[in-house]
């Protein structure tokens, strides 16, 4: 795991060694082992390395082939090189890394290497001879590359930071991804918060030559993937899904450090747990945070699993102020944006400074095997299409006179009201953040509303492909175009490797995903939380783990907003309501009206205000 950056030069330029350590310098945290750099006229290659696989100098980066002729930088884990490695004839292999076989492999197969590849990544490799720079990021877009293309020169970078430090310019707020954040939390789509820089779109490769992009290239869509597959009866399906969890895990263990685990004593932190304990002879290591008092703690679980799978089991007590102790540094530690991450940030600290370098991580289970409560949700929509025969207005009427809170009444109205009972219609009201109403209330911003975000557009461009998936597959594929990828997985690889520890996600496994999204809903309906996994894994899971409530890091920030963070927050929305696209007074009435208790206002509706302008302000950006 790693950080890699690149300046590409057009028109005559030569790359300048300055700039490129600049980048690097800013990704410090990623790769405190070493630094490495590639300077050569019109190309600068850095990379900041945290070493895993084969830990000898001999595997630094950038790392030139055995003709001279390429060079590359390489983010992230190759968990099969081994088995790739044993494809590739005529290289001469010096090191034991997994980055010298993603090289040989491109050099004998081109962009073709990326079929044979299970991981997460993305890398970089310049062609000397061609003068054609090769970049690319994994399926699932577990590592984040960003870049920023104009007439002089491309620049990219593992993080969004690298490029804005040799930028150049003022930036300036990207208002479509504004749009985005606004409603989803974080942005969505091949855009940035920041105007001209860009996101490498998952499972895509591109080609630069002669000062533009030349080839552009969506190597894989799950929806293709998972339609290949054939599904007998449930009993080989389980059976299946078992072997595919367990082939995930075991890859993830290949390292030459000590791998650990996140263990929250939850179905799915417990399964890859027990997972890791079938799959290797060695002890697991495993990590739980747990908290004196009793409404936070969920360490018993924890223990359960632990003394069953006979684990080198770490308690780490942490106190819920740890969470306002640390938020300067969480926030100043978010490479972009977004509403979520702070318990990621203080998880990954903690472990890290238990000594370990590489976590895997329960993230995913829900999102693969329909835990989430909008699952049930989008399949009753479905349902009752029927509905659709009404006029809207009708329609939303409906919803607002159904039982339940007003949130939940309004959110019901909106979705009743929604053009279509359709997958890019319903996903976006299911991880709606602020209102269209609410956009429209508080800011000037053009286009409010979520049929202008990226992520409906993406979600309307595949729907064709979308639908051929079974319909609780079809929030799975969403969810990994929308908050699975630009939240989860980012807020992921953001936190944890500020504090330079490596998170491996055991449910983000190709293969996997592939499998479990093309079988039927009445096979993967649960019965019970994630029924299908667990009956895959049976007995693995104790029934106490499987029947608990749900419980998850729940701490009062509604409270402490409106206490020990309210001058914090008071500043940043003061300072917010002055931004020229802000509608300034109406968003001071907000705040107000949420400090004495309007019901309707949800604490993360304030706060991902409050986020926005502590980032936008500390990278100055206007």
């Amino acid at each position: 795991m790693c950080g890699i950056a690149g300046i590409l030069h057009f028109r005559g330029g030569v790359a300048e060694p300055g700039a490129i350590r600049s980048m690097t310098n800013e990704m410090a945290h990623r790769g405190p082992d070493s630094d490495g750099f590639f300077c050569e006229d019109e190309i600068a290659l850095g990379h900041r390395r945290l070493s895993i696989i084969d830990l000898s100098t001999a595997a630094n980066q950038p790392f030139t082939d055995n003709s001279g002729r390429y060079v590359m930088v390489f983010n992230g884990e190759i968990y099969n090189y081994e088995a790739v490695k044993r494809q590739i004839t005529g290289y001469h292999f010096h090191t034991t890394s997994d980055t010298e076989v993603l090289l040989a492999a491109y050099i004998k197969l081109g962009p073709a290497c990326l079929s044979l590849l299970r991981g997460m990544y993305a890398f970089a490799i310049w062609d000397k001879q061609e003068k054609e720079l090769f970049v690319a990021r994994d399926r699932l877009g577990v590592k984040p590359l960003y870049y920023l293309l104009d007439q002089d020169r491309f620049l990219f970078a593992s993080e969004l930071r690298a490029i804005l430090r040799v930028r150049g310019k003022s930036p300036a707020i990207n208002t479509r991804a504004l749009l985005d954040y606004l409603s989803y939390q974080s942005v969505m789509g091949t855009g940035s918060i920041v105007s001209g820089i860009d996101q490498l779109e998952a499972a895509t490769f591109i080609k630069i030559r002669q000062g533009r992009i030349v080839e552009k290239v969506k190597y894989w869509d799950l929806t293709d993937a998972a339609m290949a597959n054939e599904y007998g009866d449930v009993t080989r399906i389980r059976s299946r899904i078992r072997e595919l969890m367990l082939q995930s895990v075991s890859r993830r263990l290949v390292s030459d450090v000590p791998v650990g685990a996140f263990l929250s004593g939850g179905i799915d932190s417990s399964a890859v747990v027990g997972l890791m304990a079938e799959a290797s002879p060695a002890r697991p290591n495993t990590f739980n945070i747990f908290f004196e008092e009793k409404e936070y703690d969920e360490s018993q679980y924890a223990d359960i699993i632990a003394k069953k799978f006979n684990t080198v089991h770490t308690k780490i007590l942490l106190k819920p102020t740890v969470f306002l102790d640390e938020l300067t540094n969480a926030l100043n530690a978010m490479d972009t944006p977004s509403g979520d991450g702070i318990n990621t940030y203080v998880v990954s600290k903690a472990i890290r400074q238990s000594g370990m370098t590489v976590a895997l991580s329960g993230v995913g289970g829900d999102e693969l095997f329909a835990g989430y409560p909008f699952f049930a949700q989008f399949q009753t929509i479905q349902r009752n299409k029927w509905l659709w025969g009404f006029p809207r207005g009708v329609r939303s009427r409906v919803g607002a006179l159904l039982p339940g809170s007003p949130g939940r009444k309004r959110r019901l109205s909106q979705l009743l009201g929604m053009p279509s009972p359709s997958i890019e219609d319903a996903y976006p009201v299911f991880r709606q953040m602020l209102s269209p109403e609410t956009q429209r209330e508080l800011t000037s911003l053009s286009g409010t509303g979520l049929s202008s975000t990226s992520l409906y557009g993406e979600l309307k461009e595949g729907r064709g492909q979308l639908v051929r998936l079974p319909i609780l597959s079809q929030i799975t594929a969403a969810e990994y175009m929308g908050y699975t990828q630009h939240t989860l997985l980012k807020d992921t690889d953001q936190m944890s490797m500020a504090m330079s520890l490596e998170v491996r996600e055991p449910f983000f496994d190709q293969d996997l995903v592939e499998y479990v999204a093309g079988i039927p809903d009445k096979i993967k309906q649960p019965t019970y939380p994630k029924s299908l996994l667990v009956e895959s894994l049976k007995p693995m899971l104790p029934d106490e783990i499987v029947f608990r409530k749900k419980q998850g890091f729940l701490f009062p920030w509604d409270v402490w907003i409106r206490n020990e963070l309210f001058s914090f927050c008071e500043k940043n929305i003061d300072n917010f309501s002055q931004r020229s696209f802000v509608n300034g007074s109406k968003l001071r009435n907000y705040w107000k009206a949420f400090i004495a208790g309007d019901s309707s206002i949800r604490w993360a509706d304030i706060w991902i205000f409050v986020v926005l302008e502590y980032w936008l302000e500390k990278n100055g950006i206007s």
